[in-house]
């Protein structure tokens, strides 16, 4: 499966600058009436380089990420030309990545005449949340007229949109909405853009990549309200990082900053947990790969990741964990330790097996 993550944030908060040094690009920035861009980050793993060098295949395949820049956003942008646009690209991405801008910069204008991180989160916050209230009430509009000829489920829904509405009027997300699970069904169809599980990146100056500043202050306790993930990143700092020629370069810049790795890492990581997503790995001399799954996924299922032709004819799942081989050393060392087991349909793939799928079609 491929991860999407899509990159909002206010007009100049630095958001394309991260994108570029994310995905190696060269975009210009972006701007509310400008295109989409498109990106891919290939996914450090430690554990598939340490099983490539003992495997020596002829091809190693990084599972990816596949990340979104979407045209910078002002107050009300979402109401002007290229606005729906924005909306839709939102509603296509698994994950939000809000870039916050936390840098002073007299160099780079702000949309609003100011550095203010907290009204600027609220002003995308508010967009989101205008576009699904307009969502929800022509689907409770709907309801309405069905429910007054005596519909007791269309009537049951009415309650529950209603409900959300007032949530959002509170300008709360969806997200942060209590609901039971026997009531979800009322707005599975409504495809809400603030339900979507959201990153926030405070962008900050070199010298505050380390511990921030009096502007990530500011905002956290507004994010940490919501209990999302927040990193604090200088996006200009890994732009310059991942322009360099050599690793060497690369890791001798992020020591002089007083970081111990790049802002892709931490990013990846931080999207894995909040999507709660597994890496599992194929191995052979054609090739090593990885593979990204849903926590809890069954056996049959994260084969069909691999081929649709393996879940429909699966029979069973030969599986090691990458500590284990990489400890042992090769497959017959594991089967020699008791470490290779044969598991069937009602497997849940572990996140760091090595998984070799039997099958028949």
């Amino acid at each position: 499966m491929a991860l999407n993550c899509g990159f909002v944030g206010i007009a100049g908060s630095g958001k394309t600058t991260l994108f570029n040094s994310l995905s190696k690009g060269q975009t210009g920035a972006s701007q509310v009436t400008g295109r989409t861009n498109l990106g891919q980050i290939e996914v450090p793993d430690h554990r598939l380089d340490a099983l490539a060098r003992i495997v020596k295949p002829a091809k190693v395949v990084p599972t990816t990420v596949e990340i979104v820049d979407i045209p910078g956003l002002i107050k009300g942008g979402s109401k002007i030309k290229g606005g729906n646009q924005f909306l839709a690209d939102i509603r296509q991405c698994d994950a939000i990545i809000h870039v916050i801008r936390c840098f002073d910069d007299d160099t780079v204008p702000h949309a609003e005449g100011s550095v203010n991180p907290s009204r600027d989160k609220e002003i995308i916050d508010l967009e989101l949340i205008t576009s699904d209230l307009e969502t929800v009430e022509k689907k409770r509009e709907r309801l309405a007229k069905v429910a007054s000829v005596g519909d007791k489920d269309a009537k049951r829904g009415g309650e529950v949109l209603s409900e959300l509405i007032e949530h959002f009027e509170n300008g709360e997300p969806a997200r942060t909405f209590g609901i039971k699970d026997t009531d979800r069904k009322y707005l599975d169809d409504c495809f809400l853009l603030t339900v979507k599980p959201v990153i926030y990146v405070c962008n900050v100056d070199e010298s505050s990549a380390v511990s921030g500043n009096d502007h990530v202050k500011a905002v956290e306790p507004a994010i940490r309200a919501e209990n999302c993930e927040m990193l604090v990143i200088a996006a200009l700092a890994e732009a310059e990082i991942s322009s360099l020629d050599t690793e060497e370069d690369r890791k001798e810049f992020l020591q002089d900053l007083g970081l111990e790795e790049p802002a892709v890492n931490k990013l990846i990581r931080a999207a894995y947990n909040t999507l709660k997503l597994n890496t599992f790995f194929t191995v052979g001399p054609k090739e090593v790969r990885a593979w990204t799954i849903r926590e809890g996924t069954h056996a049959p299922r994260a084969a069909s990741v691999i081929h649709s032709d393996m879940e429909r004819g699966f029979i069973r799942a030969e599986v090691m964990k990458s500590a284990d081989f990489l400890e042992l050393g090769s497959e017959h060392a594991c089967k020699q330790a008791g470490k290779f087991n044969i598991e069937g349909k009602n497997y849940t793939v572990q996140d760091g097996d090595i998984f070799h799928v039997r099958f028949n079609v």
